[in-house]
């Protein structure tokens, strides 16, 4: 038996449903849904797009996660009301953001759809942010000027990556890794990314590669910025940034 073969019986039992009804309801055979249920068998895609809807589970958690230990009702719902992002909520029910620091980044990765690993992470409030859902990231290096390692980005999720709009940051994680940087272009199947510093070269992210897309909401900085740390590639790159983001709010006009 798999997780997928589990969830999917766990799933049905659960809504006190016969495998005739499910079957009939995927346009399948009742011994096609047993085979799935049983591990004997793999579904198609089609099919398993048809189980993710029926069930308003998301694939993903259907294939990686033991949705027999989550409460499916804390979890964040996505178009077609399919569930998909795991989240952190407090006492009143509010959305809390959740903090992933450095040493969290490589585990964030395999985690990032697995609720255990979602409420294991420490959590903040920052209630001026408004609606949306929020998550915190630490980021690397100086493409981003001013931001530094020491620094946390809060990032808005985004639903559709299609809504995503050039000269805005993101932080995005893809099946590599993750990263923070302002995207450039929509292309036909890809984004692309540049960095504030103009060290840095832009480069293309496939939209197929990208799990996740957090669009900046905010930043939390732990260190004093000391004006010695400034160098003159800082400079430009946040003047180059600040450039972009005037030349964009003048087209929204």
């Amino acid at each position: 038996m798999s997780l997928f073969s589990d969830n999917i019986r766990h799933l049905r039992i659960k809504k006190d449903l016969s495998q005739e009804i499910v079957a009939e309801s995927l346009s399948i055979s009742r011994d096609s849904l047993a085979k799935y249920e049983q591990g004997r068998s793999q579904p198609p895609h089609e099919i398993l797009i048809k189980l993710s809807h029926y069930y308003h589970v998301s694939i993903d958690l259907l294939l990686t996660a033991d949705i027999r230990k989550i409460n499916l009702e804390s979890l964040l719902k996505m178009d077609d009301n399919r569930i998909l992002l795991p989240i952190v909520v407090d006492n009143n029910g509010n959305n809390v953001i959740e903090i992933v620091p450095h040493k969290a980044k490589a585990g964030y990765l395999t985690g990032y759809s697995d609720p255990e690993f979602i409420e294991s992470l420490q959590h903040i409030s920052l209630p001026f942010l408004g609606t949306g859902k929020f998550r915190s990231f630490a980021v690397d290096g100086d493409s981003m000027p001013p931001h530094k390692n020491s620094s946390f980005i809060v990032g808005r999720y985004m639903e559709n990556i299609k809504e995503a709009k050039e000269g805005k940051s993101y932080i995005v994680i893809t099946i590599e890794g993750m990263t923070y940087k302002r995207l450039k272009e929509k292309r036909n199947n890809t984004l692309l990314l540049e960095s504030d510093n103009e060290f840095y070269e832009p480069f293309e992210v496939q939209l197929s590669e990208i799990l996740e897309l957090w669009e900046y909401a905010g930043s939390v900085a732990s260190e004093e910025f000391d004006r010695e740390d400034i160098s003159k590639e800082d400079i430009r790159g946040l003047l180059q940034g600040l450039r972009k983001e005037i030349m964009y709010l003048k087209e929204k006009r």
